[in-house]
């Protein structure tokens, strides 16, 4: 058994439940998106409107899969695409207000239930576990809570030299 072996297992665990926990607020709130769809619109709220392609990178699909779910979160109205002024060739997402809001209220629920299980528990975290838990954030590419909710405020806002794009799925 390695070292890092212990701290890994607990942390698959911790996973699961907070898979399941996604899971559950979005179905729990009516919201009408699968956990991949719903992660898409996370990871535009947490960083702004983003290339196509690098939106993809990072979710880790082929850029045809995002295209689909993109196609599919633009009916819904939650998702917009948009060229910049500069640059046409590339294609842009980003949050609409409805899609932004839907971010918040699933947030806000998971936030709520975090809270029941973390008190059902007795935990409490020292400063030395917060800042294991921060590191552990900001080493798998994501914003300690604070800095998110900052960039979820103005996830919807107006792109500026944003044109919109043209066709029934724009």
């Amino acid at each position: 058994m390695t070292t890092t072996e212990p701290i890994v297992e607990a942390l698959l665990s911790v996973s699961r439940a907070m898979v399941a926990l996604a899971a559950r607020n979005l179905a729990t709130l009516g919201a009408d998106v699968t956990l991949p769809q719903y992660r898409t619109l996370v990871l535009l709220a947490g960083g702004g409107p983003q290339r196509s392609a690098v939106l993809a990178r990072e979710l880790g699909v082929a850029p045809s899969t995002l295209t689909r779910m993109c196609d599919r979160l633009v009916r819904k109205s939650l998702v917009h695409r948009f060229h910049r002024h500069n640059d046409r060739r590339s294609i842009w997402l980003g949050l609409t207000p409805a899609g932004r809001d839907l971010v918040g209220v699933v947030m806000e629920a998971r936030r709520r239930e975090l809270e029941a299980i973390v008190r059902a528990a007795g935990l409490s975290g020292d400063a030395h576990d917060l800042g294991v838990l921060h590191a552990f954030v900001r080493a798998s590419g994501e914003l300690p809570d604070r800095e998110w909710w900052t960039n979820w405020e103005v996830s919807a806002d107006p792109v500026e030299g944003a044109q919109a794009m043209r066709g029934a799925l724009a």
